[in-house]
């Protein structure tokens, strides 16, 4: 069964506007490979030219940041929730 993906609001114009897709695959990487095969457009926005995630992409298995579990290696089941988080930077000082 498919994984469900929470697509954060810049990144939704690279998936038909979804702010939901699904994708199969028994691990984050696998999951993310097989979502940008489909949406081909977001996968520059996600890794860099070395096919590596970029630095300001965060993603979430449930509520655990994949840096802290086993990265792209990750397993991930079909009652899983990824989710990508792209970090927030700057702004001025108040």
């Amino acid at each position: 069964m498919a994984t469900k993906i929470l697509i954060p609001t810049p990144l939704r114009s690279y998936t038909a506007k979804q702010d939901v897709v699904e994708a199969e695959g028994a691990t984050v990487g696998e999951l993310l490979a097989n979502m940008t095969a489909q949406y081909t457009d977001l996968r520059k926005h996600l890794y860099n030219s070395e096919g590596k995630l970029r630095n300001f992409v965060n993603i979430y298995v449930n509520d655990d940041d994949i840096r802290y579990l086993e990265k792209e290696q990750t397993p991930v089941s079909s009652e899983d929730t990824v989710s990508i988080i792209p970090s927030v930077a700057g702004g001025r000082k108040a």
